[in-house]
């Protein structure tokens, strides 16, 4: 897998846990705990994601 395929597969999960962060929030019973995990992982991926572009 080159970089930019790379890129673009992290960027995909990227923005499905946005969405699933959003839907899960917009919930009136939101798993806390849930929610917490996936908004590091979403930041993981952030992270990761400029770290292959300044490289």
């Amino acid at each position: 897998m080159n970089l930019e395929s790379h890129l673009d597969a992290l960027k995909g999960r990227h923005a499905n846990l946005e969405t699933k962060i959003a839907a899960e929030d917009n919930r009136p019973s939101r798993n806390s705990s849930m929610l917490a995990r996936m908004k590091v992982e979403k930041l993981r991926l952030k992270e990761e994601i400029e770290r292959l572009k300044t490289q």
